[in-house]
């Protein structure tokens, strides 16, 4: 059975070009103009949101947080606003990715596979290291007295470097390994979910996620 997925756009262009592009690859495609309506075609189940954030009636953010007190669906959000802050702010609200326009189809249907996969292959084995704890149920981590609900891709970058402590990756090698993507198209996600993290877990000095300066990131204490 093909994932169904829904587009909620006020751009008639885009809604109607990702609906051709997603059919082609063999998708279930809902539609949606606005915020409210995309409130009302999450009730046909969707498998993943594509999720523009300026729309009327209700934005991508207001529509992300509706939809996190009752769902863990993916979502993938869309929007031009490319400002490190910004795409910070769409993955706190609770979108599991984001995308900036305008983007390439090979990365969008890239991102949509991964999210999909992901959502599928969900592990309930409890992960540590140190006093980091990781609880896949609720996707929650737990370090330094402190709780943090992650998007699905947080947790799953966390997973991986939780499973991997002091081995430094670069970013492409995370892209590869936590995003799936066998072609690297845009660094800067790697950069964006590793500042998210590092805000919900309050690593702001950088002693739990490490940067190391010319070759990537490494988990360790």
């Amino acid at each position: 059975m093909s994932a169904r997925i829904l587009v909620a756009d006020d751009d008639d262009s885009i809604r109607d070009s990702l609906e051709t592009v997603l059919e082609l690859n063999g998708y279930e495609v809902l539609l949606a103009a606005d915020g409210r309506a995309a409130l009302q075609q999450f009730a046909l189940s969707p498998d993943l949101i594509l999720l523009d954030w300026m729309m009327p009636e209700m934005d991508g953010i207001q529509v992300c947080q509706e939809l996190r007190s009752i769902s863990q669906v993916p979502i993938l959000m869309m929007t031009a606003r490319t400002e490190l802050d910004d795409r910070i702010e769409g993955l706190d609200c609770g979108a599991d990715d984001y995308l900036c326009k305008p983007f390439k189809t090979k990365e969008l249907l890239a991102r949509v596979r991964a999210l999909l996969r992901r959502s599928q292959g969900r592990s309930t084995e409890k992960l540590e290291f140190g006093s980091l704890k990781l609880d896949p149920t609720r996707r929650h981590a737990h370090w330094a007295g402190r709780e943090s609900e992650l998007t699905a891709l947080e947790f799953q970058l966390l997973s991986f470097l939780v499973q991997n402590p002091r081995q430094v990756f670069s970013k492409e090698q995370l892209l590869n390994h936590v995003w799936g993507w066998d072609e690297v198209t845009n660094l800067n996600v790697v950069e964006v979910h590793m500042s998210s993290l590092r805000q919900k877990l309050g690593d702001t000095d950088k002693q739990l996620l490490r940067t190391v300066r010319g070759l990537g990131y490494t988990l360790g204490q």
